[in-house]
């Protein structure tokens, strides 16, 4: 390393073979940002995880918390806790399904509706900043995601990883 500049780089930009801290530090660049424009804007307790959720809400209507997870492509659990958070902020409320009491909907609250313009004009700009950014990559970043995942769904990471690990010599074996 020849300067402060280059030791600034390494500290700040993770080990490429840590590929679980380099995804976390670009979804944190990413989100951050993200979370600033909001802020920018008059809106500080919204979240860049909150728009799929709105998105999906403004295109199915109000939904259960495993049909909202289904949509957005997130675990129960993110839904749910997506969801708390957005109560919390006052974005969606919670109310008994008219065709099943034992079942909760998720719908947008009046404050939301009414922040809907602001919401969609960011998203609209995230997307076209994206699209800006996906140009400088060797491939579109949501195109390689999707490839990711794909491939971990035919074959898992854990598996991958079992079939490499070699225990060390002379060590205990699990």
């Amino acid at each position: 390393m020849n300067s402060v500049n280059d030791m600034d780089n390494a500290r700040n930009h993770p080990d490429p073979a840590a590929v679980g801290t380099l995804l976390r530090h670009v979804l944190e660049l990413l989100d951050g940002d993200v979370a600033k424009v909001y802020e920018e804007q008059g809106l500080p307790e919204y979240r860049p995880r909150f728009s799929p959720v709105v998105r999906a809400l403004l295109a199915e209507g109000p939904l259960s918390v495993r049909d909202l997870a289904t949509t957005v492509g997130v675990t129960h659990s993110a839904a749910s806790q997506t969801a708390a958070q957005m109560a919390r902020a006052g974005l969606v409320a919670h109310a008994p399904d008219p065709l099943d009491a034992r079942r909760r909907l998720i719908g947008l609250t009046p404050k939301a509706w009414a922040l809907l313009p602001r919401i969609e004009a960011e998203w609209e700009a995230t997307v076209t900043a994206m699209a800006e950014l996906d140009a400088e990559l060797s491939m579109p970043l949501g195109e390689l995601l999707r490839e990711v995942a794909d491939a971990v769904g035919r074959r898992p990471f854990r598996e991958r990883v079992a079939a490499a690990y070699r225990p060390p010599r002379g060590g205990p074996t699990p």
